[in-house]
């Protein structure tokens, strides 16, 4: 128990973000946030500018308002509604001593409203889970980024605890394992693809340490070296839920998907790969999206719908797609483990 001295604990989880509406101009305005940022985008300001302004967000924002249509349900994006349930829920998890908000990167529920509430609760430290499993400086990091620009303003900065990446946290591949077990048990697959959002490679070489990322075998092993490499990190995910799932290595494949733009991106990719496996005759796969924890745009349509069809045009005939963790209970538990242990 806390001494009456130490005040309270708050616990700020961050995921992407999510267009207030389906209205194109909702989208256009997310879109060029998200797409401001200097991590996401990481060119001269000037050039970003007119690449987001002038491009970017006014020929992207009518075709993805459609896509997010075919994503919105009654209470709105499930990016959005599932983190105010895990907020709910890690907040009845912890006790009276902890101060549970949910915020966004880009839109609302803001960072800075977030942590504004947090300080209202004079809270002597915050713990910072952005709710990406593995780290990028266009995710996590940029998290980070904000997070520090709002509060080096504040007269009084609590102690701040950020978790970088929790890829090797037991609650979180195991529970994914679960997931998919349940459609492995129901159905043999011909083979198992793990998907996860792409980054450009040159963020990848940025972030390497001794150059040792070459962005190929060196993503075989995990370790000191490339614990930080989000290339290496997919892989490591990839290999935990397999190994609970008892796959062998030529039953399981990882990809990445969502590349933007002519720059090269990390390898293999995904829509690639599914023709791939058609080709040599797999006409059954599961794919797992371990990159999210809760439903959203790129898995729900770009893996669930899109790649689904892709796969039957190549010859494929059943493509399944485990869902996130969204609001499971065992997710809960990780997360208050990541709580309790920082």
């Amino acid at each position: 128990m806390k001494k009456a001295n130490q005040g309270k604990t708050g616990v700020l989880l961050v995921n992407l973000g999510t267009p207030d509406s389906t209205k194109t101009s909702d989208v256009r305005k997310y879109l060029r946030e998200f797409l401001m940022d200097k991590r996401v985008i990481d060119i001269p300001f000037l050039f970003r500018w007119m690449l987001v302004n002038l491009i970017i967000a006014p020929f992207r924002a009518p075709k993805s308002a459609k896509e997010y249509r075919k994503l919105w349900v009654e209470r709105g994006s499930p990016l959005k509604f599932y983190g105010e349930d895990i907020r709910d829920l890690l907040q009845q998890e912890l006790d009276d001593e902890y101060v549970v908000e949910i915020a966004m990167r880009y839109q609302s529920p803001s960072i800075k409203d977030a942590l504004d509430e947090l300080r209202s609760h004079n809270v002597a430290k915050i713990i910072v889970i952005p709710l990406f499993p593995q780290y990028a400086s266009a995710s996590s990091g940029s998290v980070q980024d904000k997070v520090m620009e709002i509060v080096q303003k504040w007269q009084i900065i609590p102690h701040i605890n950020f978790i970088s990446n929790f890829v090797e946290e037991p609650g979180y591949y195991k529970t994914f394992a679960a997931l998919g077990k349940k459609y492995l048990d129901k159905h043999d697959y011909d083979h198992v693809l793990f998907s996860f959002h792409g980054l450009p490679e040159r963020q990848i070489r940025k972030g390497s340490v001794d150059n040792y990322c070459k962005l190929g075998n060196c993503c075989n092993a995990y370790h000191d070296k490339n614990r930080f490499c989000y290339r290496a990190q997919c892989f490591q995910t990839a290999r935990l839920i397999a190994n609970e799932l008892n796959l062998p290595e030529d039953k399981y494949t990882v990809t990445f998907q969502s590349r933007l733009g002519n720059d090269p991106w990390i390898k293999p990719y995904t829509d690639e790969v599914l023709k791939e496996l058609a080709k040599d005759g797999k006409k059954s796969v599961l794919a797992y999206s371990p990159a999210f924890v809760s439903d959203c745009l790129e898995t729900t349509i770009e893996v669930g719908e899109e790649f689904k069809e892709e796969f039957e045009e190549a010859g494929g005939e059943r493509w399944d797609l485990v869902e996130s963790l969204n609001d499971n209970k065992d997710w809960i538990l990780t997360l208050k483990s990541l709580v309790m242990k920082n």
